[in-house]
């Protein structure tokens, strides 16, 4: 997401918790193609961290236009029974509260600007419900019912507010780890999509061709969820 949205011409705000040296390399990357980055630290569940990280993004490069929520706390997943409360409560925090804290602290300069685009990353899981993934499911639909009536709530001030679900997608971590020919069954496409398939539809929401579009929640799955009316 972060080099698709560099090449479209946008300047880059890298996020990171832990892991500063994948954001600087990234920053590097960036500034290599001639476009603006800067990377900050946040706990993106604690709401002095995230004005922090807003303050210290004003000051590098300005108010952002657009807010990708990208975050989640990563968790084995177990049944209902068996799944600790902690677990649930870090799902909350990460999904729900995290969109709830970037919200607060980024939406009123885009009020302000009378334009803008948040765009979360949901999960195809939340449409699914299957075993073992209550406690994931649980906080991302809970953040699908917090986004869409932001949506309402932005919409007369030019901000759309959009979802994208992505499906069970090949990223860096599969291709380092040699996972990628895992069965694709249950895909109408046949095959499982790339991390870059979620960074179009990102770019694509922030996009003016996605203007006219609020409230949506747009699967990148090759058709093992399909929304309907």
């Amino acid at each position: 997401m972060v080099r698709t949205l560099a090449r479209c011409g946008a300047s880059v705000i890298v996020h990171y918790h832990r892991n500063r040296a994948r954001a600087d390399a990234l920053v590097a990357e960036i500034s290599g193609i001639g476009v603006k980055a800067f990377a900050v630290q946040a706990d993106v569940t604690d709401e002095s961290s995230v004005n922090a990280m807003r303050d210290a993004v004003g000051v590098a490069l300005g108010t952002p236009d657009i807010i990708v929520n990208n975050a989640v706390i990563p968790h084995e997943w177990a049944s209902v029974a068996e799944q600790t409360p902690e677990v649930y409560e870090g799902q909350f925090r990460s999904s729900v509260m995290h969109s709830v804290l970037m919200v607060k602290a980024f939406l009123p300069a885009l009020i302000e600007r009378k334009w803008g685009r948040i765009i979360a990353i949901g999960t195809d899981c939340a449409m699914q419900n299957f075993p073992g993934q209550s406690a994931y499911v649980a906080g991302k639909r809970g953040m699908d019912g917090v986004l869409r009536v932001l949506a309402r709530e932005a919409g007369p001030h030019g901000i759309t507010v959009n979802q994208v679900a992505p499906g069970w997608m090949i990223s860096d971590r599969e291709r380092v780890g040699g996972t990628i020919g895992r069965t694709a069954y249950e895909i109408p496409l046949g095959h499982r999509g790339q991390d870059q398939d979620v960074a179009n539809a990102v770019a694509f929401l922030a996009s003016d061709l996605a203007s006219f579009i609020t409230g949506a929640i747009l699967p990148v799955c090759g058709g093992t969820v399909m929304p309907t009316i």
